[in-house]
């Protein structure tokens, strides 16, 4: 059963200008986050995941902007607000963690303060000593030890796991409605990766809140997501279901994100395999497939026209020439994918 949605992302376009030229990050983006579930969106650095997350909060700065498409939440338009408007919506309705909480954090300023700063700002009501206890129930909620004497810390006093928690205590400050992680595990080892990925999910299930989770990691994905964007060149390669992304993967750049990390059933002595290649030049972006290039299926129209976007399936979909009813059924993968054959 498909839920409402809390997010409604249709196709939005995002550029950069700089001196070199205009900078075609997002080029039609369209995809929902269902209330209470998390979308995860992957793709190379540079695929436009991350300034597809900035349009939404109008974060882009001076050089960047949403040239067309929409953005909803909870159905209320968010491309026509003004930067007041936004600034309210901000940290109470949507929220945001970054990938480094080091360059996110004021050094000079104590972690409680900062986190009360959210309060503050959005709930000019409160009173100090209201403030406080706020910020203690929040450092508890998300499992910072001692919180009373770790309010008064600063952030060189933390570890990079327990920094990120007070990232994700500031955002969830306001119980947002939406949640947007941008790759907040990268910077972390292992060990505490996992326990932030089990922090945001049991969060997520007291608050009820959704998250749109954006990384590189597939095994993040699969351990947090409901749902998969695949994105590349500016585009939605394909769109899935946690569950159909990994068991039939319905794109070749999908195919190759899949080869390209390790399998602990696959031989010892098995070689990983790297997507060759490079990402596309978004200053100018092919008028065809931008993964052609790199793609060991390509045929000549793939370089010439952009691929239709086919259902593959009830609640899935895939941008790929492969996938046109009037492709060869000899050597393509994905039609034998779809077919159930492969």
């Amino acid at each position: 059963m498909v839920m409402e949605p809390i997010l409604e992302v249709r196709d939005l376009h995002t550029s950069f200008l700089t001196s070199n030229g205009e900078v075609q990050a997002v080029r039609g983006v369209s995809f929902d986050v269902e209330k209470g579930k998390t979308l995860g969106i992957v793709g190379e650095s540079g695929s436009g995941k991350s300034v597809t997350s900035l349009s939404i909060l109008q974060l882009l700065g001076v050089t960047g902007k949403v040239t067309a498409g929409s953005i909803r939440l909870g159905g209320e338009e968010l491309t026509t607000k003004s930067r007041k408007e936004m600034r309210a919506i901000r940290g109470e309705r949507i929220a945001m963690i970054f990938q480094d909480p080091m360059t996110s954090l004021n050094p000079l300023i104590p972690l409680g303060d900062q986190v009360g700063e959210m309060l503050w700002e959005h709930h000019r009501k409160m009173s100090k000593e209201e403030r406080r206890e706020k910020v203690l129930e929040l450092f508890r909620m998300v499992r910072i030890p001692e919180p009373e004497k770790r309010m008064k810390s600063y952030p060189h006093e933390f570890s990079g796991g327990m920094r990120q928690r007070v990232m994700i205590a500031m955002a969830l400050a306001c119980r947002p409605d939406l949640l947007i992680a941008d790759e907040p595990t990268t910077a972390l080892d292992v060990s505490i990766q996992d326990q932030i990925l089990k922090l945001m999910r049991s969060l997520q299930k007291e608050m009820g809140m959704s998250i749109m989770f954006i990384t590189h990691d597939l095994g993040v994905v699969a351990e947090l997501c409901d749902r998969v964007a695949v994105m590349y060149g500016g585009l939605i390669m394909e769109e899935a279901d946690i569950i159909d992304i990994f068991q039939r993967p319905m794109h070749p750049y999908t195919l190759g994100l899949m080869a390209s990390i390790p399998d602990m059933n696959q031989d010892k002595g098995k070689l990983l395999q790297p997507i060759p290649g490079s990402p596309p030049d978004m200053i100018h972006p092919p008028k065809g497939c931008p993964f052609a290039p790199r793609c060991p299926y390509a045929m000549r129209i793939c370089t010439e026209e952009m691929p239709p976007c086919v259902a593959t399936g009830e609640t899935r979909r895939s941008m790929c020439w492969l996938l046109d009813p009037e492709a060869p059924a000899e050597g393509n993968p994905l039609k034998q994918r779809k077919e159930g054959i492969a």
